[in-house]
């Protein structure tokens, strides 16, 4: 009855490694839990939800009562020993870099819009810790370039200083790991791979949101890597007395340091952008036609970036120069899907299609490499192409959660980042779609 109460991720992360212990108290019910946090946390958020469902079944029960399995398997905290340098861990460093080496501080343009926030990276990469930048948020819309200097700030440090541990990692992505690592009764070994950093960059934490255990857990992470000197860097997508549904403690440290913002970037950026990018993948593109496109596309840099991988694509495959037809032919094509009746049978039918892979591999609980991503490809397009929720769509996919969705989708936004190819396959896709 509890599985009814609440969401599917929930009940199997509290509820599931639960046991129901046969008592000899009529007014209370006991059940054993696999380690002292889930006990915590139950005893916290869902002693009420218990009692009340107990109830239905002896309406005489008034108590809960919640022992621990196996109490020699809790974790100890990790002995932290600090050094001139680094923090010593009695854990293994952190296994969380995953930086992109294209975003450097020398490969990020600056304009009005951003140069404030440029120099703050900037400082806190020359000297990690050592600044009052600490933390150091910066918050701005989307694709506006706040991963790409959060990332800057990361492979400076570890190209001028190749021992520190530099620990890079989504707010989602945490979230997701650390419900893994209470599944897994090793929270204690996950945290620790994270307060063992010399450096931790935390992009969008505007997603811990409403998730109080995770908040809780990385308040200690990062209580304690201020007070070892330790440099921690933000992004989100509002200031910090915007940020809604965190924690007031939280919001609170978030405000020690500094934040600051970017803004959308003004014609100038925009072609300085538009020619570096242009530059980077040796496409010959005159200025005219870079301020057409810069007058045209004035929301985000990644919607230009997306501009000039479509016309890279173009040029090679039709061996043609760039021409300002192609670029309006290019940036009607470009322009965002509109969400319309589009099922999510038909986006998994034109993946599988495209990609040569059974409808139902896509559908089921399959983990081939190949499967897997495909799988993501539909989730993401699913989600920017139909009027459906998180919900709906984890749902169509062999019935998995919300969460499983937002993670393929930032997965695929980060792959299109990346790897040209990525994008062409999808672009196509949904052009194919849209016909």
């Amino acid at each position: 009855m509890i599985s009814r109460s609440i969401d599917t991720n929930r009940f199997e992360t509290w509820f599931r490694p639960l046991t129901l212990i046969h008592g000899d108290d009529p007014v209370s019910i006991s059940i054993s839990a696999p380690n002292q946090y889930i006990a915590d946390f139950l005893e916290q958020h869902y002693k009420h939800l218990i009692i009340s469902t107990a109830k239905q079944f002896s309406p005489e029960i008034e108590n809960l009562s919640i022992t621990i399995t196996n109490k020699s398997s809790i974790e100890n905290e990790p002995v932290v020993v600090t050094s001139h340098d680094n923090i010593v861990p009695k854990y293994e460093a952190s296994s969380f870099p995953q930086l992109n080496k294209r975003f450097t501080l020398d490969k990020f343009v600056v304009g009005p819009n951003n140069q404030f926030a440029r120099s703050a990276a900037l400082a806190v990469s020359d000297s990690p810790g050592k600044t009052k930048f600490n933390p150091l948020l910066i918050y701005g819309g989307v694709g506006l370039g706040k991963t790409h200097l959060l990332q800057s700030i990361g492979n400076y440090v570890l190209n001028n200083s190749p021992k520190y541990i530099v620990s890079y990692i989504t707010s989602e992505e945490f979230y997701l790991n650390f419900i893994d690592a209470i599944k897994n009764n090793s929270t204690k070994k996950f945290t620790a791979k994270f307060r063992s950093s010399d450096l931790l960059l935390m992009d969008d934490v505007q997603f811990f949101a409403g998730k109080e255990s995770t908040q809780e857990e990385f308040f200690y992470i990062f209580n304690t890597l201020y007070q070892n000197g330790k440099q921690i860097v933000l992004t989100s997508d509002l200031p910090p007395s915007s940020l809604m549904g965190l924690q007031d403690r939280l919001i609170s440290r978030f405000q020690w340091g500094l934040s600051v913002d970017i803004q959308p970037p003004d014609l100038e950026t925009r072609v300085a952008i538009l020619k570096k990018k242009a530059e980077e993948d040796n496409l010959s593109i005159s200025q005219d036609i870079l301020y057409y496109i810069a007058e045209n596309v004035s929301s985000n840099i990644r919607e230009l970036e997306g501009v000039v991988i479509h016309l890279l694509a173009y040029a090679s495959i039709t061996k043609s120069d760039v021409t300002i037809d192609l670029v309006r032919s290019v940036l009607k094509e470009n322009s965002k899907p509109q969400k319309t009746k589009l099922s999510i049978d038909k986006v998994i039918d034109k993946v599988a299609d495209y990609y040569k892979v059974p409808v139902n591999n896509i559908r089921e609980k399959n983990r081939r490499k190949e499967v897997a991503h495909c799988r993501q490809v539909a989730m993401y397009i699913s989600k920017i192409m139909t009027n459906n929720s998180l919900k709906t769509i984890g749902l169509n996919f062999g019935g998995r959660d919300h969460s499983t969705v937002i993670h393929a989708v930032q997965q695929i936004e980060s792959l299109k980042d990346k790897d040209t190819s990525i994008a062409k396959d999808i672009d196509y896709i949904i052009s194919s779609l849209n016909n």
